[in-house]
């Protein structure tokens, strides 16, 4: 466990520049208009030191940690902090109680903030709430999953969640300017030579990330071989040798596994290629498992296009044997030939939808008697009960098919219609089944 007050000691000069370069105030921060720009909620609440405890809900490098701990500096609490990585309820107890004593003995309140929240399991979570609630402490949770899933309710019920987001590419190139100029505490004491098409590039490359931004930048300035001036020039060369391979965000169990595969499979719906391509090179490219994407299109071939091509489903299976069988990388061939087949084929999800009315009709009348003429007689004494009796056989009727009279479900749901076909593809053109 880690405890500081909110008069932190300066960084030291071998710190790593994001370090360093942590706001000290909230007119430094940058970026999280929609959360703390002037007039805002938590602004004014932050302003008037009336906060309540609050989880902060957003991806790696967008201010989390250093907005908890501005909170604390701007209201004069004292800032405790704990990691749920490598913390447990003992050093939760530890913190309340030494809060409990804090403000027994001067009044001075304590903010508990809770790295990682979401890796603490219920109990843990659960231990916190008596605190929460007699204001012991002020809770500031700090999380990269989603809330509503990692968070308990009777934790999430006393406290406000507010969604930080990816920094912008402008407000990273920001950052990354007061970085070079500040004397102080970044690399303004240095003679560096970086042009605005090289710090475009580290903001691109750290993809809304002002943390990643700020220690790539360093890397590539102590890469620089000094020239004879004694300037070191950081090249788009020298960037992208330091960046080498950018690091996607994306958890293949968290949020990003789970947000990027509905935007694959609504963008497949959409019919448009191009867009599902785009998001099955992020999900490959990050480390997903190809077979979790070849089931997923399994589904959309039998959900969203349906009969409307009838080969859709047959080579969805294919691909999943194709991609069984090769392996990554060749897997990506056959997930993008049938990513792209599935986008550009005509859309219907009459089966779908028929299922589902047949299920309401199943459900309602889950004990209905199977008619009679619809059963197997195996037996004489089946016979004898009427089992089979008055069945057409198919077959011997024109056309095989039997008299319209012949009923295939219990009397209270017959005459119920449940597929409807489409109008488009296949069954536009009559090629359904039946």
């Amino acid at each position: 466990m880690f405890q500081a007050d909110t008069d932190r000691a300066p960084r030291p000069a071998g710190a790593p520049l994001a370090a360093r370069m942590r706001p000290r105030t909230l007119d430094e921060f940058v970026g999280q208009e929609g959360v703390i720009g002037p007039g805002k909620p938590l602004r004014r609440m932050i302003e008037r030191d009336e906060l309540t405890s609050i989880v902060l809900w957003g991806p790696p490098g967008t201010g989390k940690t250093t907005l908890a701990s501005i909170i604390a500096s701007q209201t004069e609490r004292y800032f405790s902090e704990i990691s749920a990585v490598n913390s447990g309820v003992a050093d939760m107890r530890k913190a309340i109680e030494e809060a409990r004593e804090r403000q027994r003995i001067s009044g001075r309140r304590t903010i508990l903030f809770v790295d990682e929240l979401h890796r603490f399991n219920r109990a843990q979570q659960d231990a916190l709430l008596p605190h929460v609630e007699a204001g012991t402490v002020t809770l500031i949770g700090a999380t990269t999953e989603n809330p509503s899933f990692y968070v308990v309710a009777p934790l999430l019920s006393r406290s406000r969640v507010f969604r930080l987001e990816l920094l912008e590419p402008e407000e990273i190139e920001a950052i990354l300017h007061t970085a070079l100029t500040d004397e102080d505490r970044g690399l303004g004491g240095e003679t560096i030579e970086v042009d605005d098409e090289t710090l475009h590039a580290v903001a691109r490359i750290a993809a809304g990330d002002a943390r990643g931004a700020l220690n790539l930048l360093d890397f590539a300035v102590r890469a620089a071989e000094p020239d004879e001036r004694g300037t070191r020039v950081v090249t788009r060369e020298l960037l992208e040798q330091s960046a080498q391979h950018r690091t996607l965000l994306y958890d293949r169990q968290g949020d990003a596994h789970y947000d990027t595969i509905s935007a694959f499979i609504k963008t497949v719906r959409d019919s448009d290629p191009d867009g599902a391509l785009y998001w099955l090179a992020r999900m490959l490219e990050a480390g997903e498992d190809p077979l979790f994407v070849a089931r997923r299109l399994v589904i959309l071939a039998a959900e969203d296009v349906g009969l409307a091509d009838a080969s859709a489903l047959p080579m969805a299976v294919a691909c999943q044997q194709a991609v069984h069988f090769l392996g990554m990388p060749e897997a990506r061939l056959p997930l993008a030939e049938t990513t792209v087949y599935l986008a550009r084929a005509p859309k219907s999800n009459s089966a779908y939808a028929a299922y589902g009315r047949a299920l309401e009709d199943a459900q309602a009348t889950r004990n209905d008697a199977v008619p009679l003429h619809l059963r197997n007689a195996a037996t004489g004494l089946m016979r004898q009960m009427g089992y089979g009796s008055g069945y057409q056989y198919a077959h011997d009727h024109p056309g095989h098919v039997p008299p319209s009279e012949q009923t295939h479900r219990p009397p209270s749901v017959e005459g119920n219609v449940y597929y409807v076909p489409g109008e488009l593809g296949d069954e536009a053109r009559g090629g359904e089944a039946g």
